[in-house]
């Protein structure tokens, strides 16, 4: 049986709707049938400081600016990591994150318009210069997602009631971010949840093999 060298730190980034939950909760069950210990977590929410923040975040029952925004998200960002993500790669497990650090860039640097630059300084802060081993972008078009958010019949997030030049802006953040990245996954989240689940699987077991995770 395969064992990890040690810890790794997999993020998976995409727009609401794009279906990298369900792509996380998949990979997670996968590594957990392999024996791998394995560790699914999230942001905002890894955490019960972060479960309290997703909570104002997504409901924002009072104004919150854009730079108080951020800085929330990077408040829970900086527990995550210290809490929960630190702790469990020592240990040599793989940490599987729905969201992390890109997801702030994307959405409050490029849909925010906030400064991209001070975002990735303080997010390197936040998270102690550690930064994902391996980033899968589930990329879907805006039209996909607007499908995909009104068929959940849920009451929205205070994300998913933004505009479509919002989103537009998000989704050209993350496909800036992720051109010609050796570190990247991009996959294609139009196909159906079989079939993200197995190529994704294909290129990650792959990835771990080629860059040594695996012995």
């Amino acid at each position: 049986m395969p064992q990890l060298q040690r810890g790794v730190l997999i993020a998976l980034e995409g727009i609401d709707g794009s279906g990298k939950s369900t792509l996380a909760q998949n990979l997670t069950t996968f590594f957990h049938t392999q024996t791998f210990p394995v560790v699914l977590t999230k942001e905002p929410g890894g955490t019960l400081l972060g479960k309290q923040l997703r909570s104002v975040l997504q409901e924002k029952k009072v104004p919150v600016s854009p730079k108080a925004e951020y800085l929330l998200f990077a408040a829970d960002r900086a527990q995550h990591m210290e809490e929960l993500i630190q702790p469990s790669l020592e240990k040599k497990m793989i940490v599987i994150s729905d969201r992390m650090g890109d997801s702030a860039i994307a959405y409050q640097g490029y849909g925010r318009k906030l400064d991209i630059p001070m975002i990735k300084t303080s997010n390197l802060w936040a998270m102690n210069s550690i930064k994902p081993d391996l980033t899968i972008y589930v990329h879907i078009d805006l039209a996909t997602s607007l499908q995909r958010i009104a068929a959940r019949n849920e009451t929205p997030t205070s994300f998913e009631q933004e505009k479509k030049d919002f989103f537009q802006r998000v989704i050209m953040g993350f496909d800036e971010m992720y051109k010609n990245r050796d570190d990247v996954i991009i996959v294609d989240g139009q196909l159906s949840k079989e079939e993200v689940t197995s190529q994704t699987l294909e290129k990650v077991l792959s990835w771990l093999k080629s860059n040594q995770f695996l012995r």
